[in-house]
């Protein structure tokens, strides 16, 4: 067992979290088991985290922040200590995501992580033999506060029909991404195009990426492969993949059409067809 007196508060963000919550429950007088009664946990879970043995969640964050009268603090460390969770090789990228008025995203295999919802982004990264799957869930989940915040950046994104068709996590896992997708048609800073299989050869056969464009740094481009990513902003490079993006939207249905075939696809794939043995079909 880690003694919390043992612990380096500045070696990362969870070790300052959990320091900064043994600091303050004690100052408040309160033992373990006491703090985890007021905010609805177990005492094992207040000294797990103490001791940067568990990730907290944002809920646990909220919850103290309110039984310890910290103004807050507690919620706005927690996503810092999330976007730690992410792999070491992302989060350059998901700090630049973070800042980005703009997002331009192809995605070939998936739908891309800012649309997943909680069930389908847990079957994608077990499917990828993510460590720490809960973590690695809750920090998924956690990027995609970019998109509520007061000035969300733009968000446009081309799936290849075949993203649609692809089950991860099963028939009402997929159901529910789907309406995930639908429901984006009410946001006007969010746009999903559908790339149909009817559109033949088209300019990214080499795979997903990501354009993003800032108010006043250069624009960057992102791929990745497996344990790496490749972030440029080579004007030549992120020049020709805007113009790749711009034909994969010219090629793909448009917004409208998109949500009628995810509609489509949402219904007929994986709608509630019971067969003969009574269980739902895929």
């Amino acid at each position: 067992m880690v003694n919390i007196r043992d612990l380096d508060p500045s070696a990362s963000p969870l070790d300052y979290y959990g320091s900064e919550l043994r600091r303050l429950r004690e100052d408040a007088g309160l033992k373990q088991g006491q703090l985890g009664s007021i905010v609805f946990c177990t005492a094992s879970l207040i000294g797990q985290i103490e001791t940067a043995k568990k990730v907290p969640t944002r809920d646990f964050s909220e919850r103290v922040d309110a039984a310890l009268g910290t103004g807050g603090f507690f919620s706005r460390l927690v996503g810092l200590v999330l976007r730690s969770q992410l792999p070491t090789w992302f989060q350059a990228y998901a700090e630049m995501e973070a800042r980005a008025a703009y997002i331009s995203s192809f995605q070939a295999q998936l739908v891309y992580g800012l649309l997943q919802t909680e069930g389908y982004a847990r079957a994608v990264l077990k499917a990828g033999w993510a460590d720490s799957l809960d973590d690695a869930v809750a920090a998924r989940l956690e990027r995609q506060r970019i998109l509520t915040r007061c000035h969300p950046p733009l968000v446009w994104v081309v799936l290849d029909e075949a993203v649609l068709h692809r089950s991860f996590g099963g028939p009402e896992v997929m159901r529910n991404q789907l309406l995930h997708l639908l429901a984006f048609q009410d946001r006007r800073e969010v746009r999903v195009q559908v790339l149909p299989f009817g559109a033949g050869q088209h300019p990214a056969t080499v795979g997903a990426f990501n354009v993003l464009r800032f108010e006043s740094d250069p624009d960057v481009v992102y791929a990745e492969s497996y344990g790496s990513a490749n972030v440029t902003a080579n004007p030549e490079t992120v020049r020709d993949c805007v113009h790749r993006y711009d034909h994969l939207q010219a090629a793909a249905l448009s917004v409208e059409r998109s949500a009628e075939l995810i509609a489509r696809v949402m219904e007929e794939r994986y709608g509630d067809h019971p067969g003969p043995d009574g269980r739902e079909l895929a």
